[in-house]
């Protein structure tokens, strides 16, 4: 598939003809490629990334989707958004969407080379609830982990509720990731009860995710490395569920997370 087609199908919400891993020797490697040269062409265009997305760091649903490891991805000025404890969302054009909710977290200063778990907690401005709304241009997200990669990470939209310091969280990296991986999240449509999740379900806390995307990136032949005001969506503390306009869908974290809510439209 041609780096124009991938791009056309992200601005259209259109299913792909054919998946990226049906080429011989498509593999992951050769999908980050791919997805930096998509990457280039929306710059081009005057897109301007702000940050990454991590996908399947939440080890319980791999099974589910055949993919077992975790994939990054770009966040755009034109995918984020900013809210208090409610926010709204446009699904126009996000292809079979479905939502996230995850710890987002600022990032203060570029973390040094092998960044330990303190270093990177020194790197931190501030963390939030959030809403990742993920998509797949291949029906029925059947999908093998290099597509996944070549569409962008599934990353389509990004909801950012209230941000905290992390310094009020914890004094240090063992207190904050120790804090996140232990809270849980109620995950409701309306006034239905859909999912439950624990932040631990993302590779033992968001920090840890944190950690190990770094290493993934700065692996990555020609990728761009994490600056001071990117934001870092660190991956769903539940399953990922499909969403329609005009339903209501609240996260209620535990503390130190405050509640989020989106409406679709």
């Amino acid at each position: 598939m041609t780096l124009r087609t991938l791009l056309s199908h992200l601005d259209s919400g259109q299913l792909w003809p054919a998946a990226p891993s049906d080429e011989p020797g498509f593999d992951v490697a050769r999908a980050y490629q791919q997805q930096l040269a998509v990457r280039a062409l929306r710059q081009a265009r005057g897109e301007v990334p702000r940050g990454f997305k991590i996908g399947f760091t939440n080890r319980t649903i791999w099974p589910r989707y055949g993919v077992f490891a975790p994939i990054w991805g770009t966040v755009w000025d034109t995918t984020l958004s900013f809210c208090g404890g409610q926010g709204s969302v446009e699904l126009a054009r996000a292809c079979q969407p479905r939502i996230e909710p995850e710890a987002v977290l600022g990032i203060k200063s570029a973390p040094p080379a092998d960044a330990s778990l303190e270093q990177l907690f020194d790197s931190l401005d501030w963390v939030a609830p959030g809403f990742e709304i993920v998509q797949s241009h291949l029906r029925d997200w059947k999908f093998q982990a290099a597509d996944t990669v070549a569409d962008g990470g599934l990353h389509a939209r990004l909801l950012v509720g209230t941000k905290l310091p992390v310094r009020s969280v914890a004094a240090d990296a063992l207190a904050f990731d120790a804090k996140l991986a232990t809270a849980g999240i109620t995950l409701t449509r309306g006034d239905a009860v859909v999912d439950r999740g624990v932040g631990s379900n993302v590779l033992d806390g968001p920090l840890h995710a944190l950690h190990h995307f770094l290493n993934e990136l700065r692996a990555c032949p020609g990728a761009p490395d994490l600056k001071a005001g990117d934001v870092v969506t660190t991956g769903t503390w539940t399953d990922a569920w499909p969403v329609e306009t005009g339903e209501l869908w609240t996260a209620t974290f535990d503390a130190p997370l405050s509640a989020l809510k989106v409406r679709f439209i």
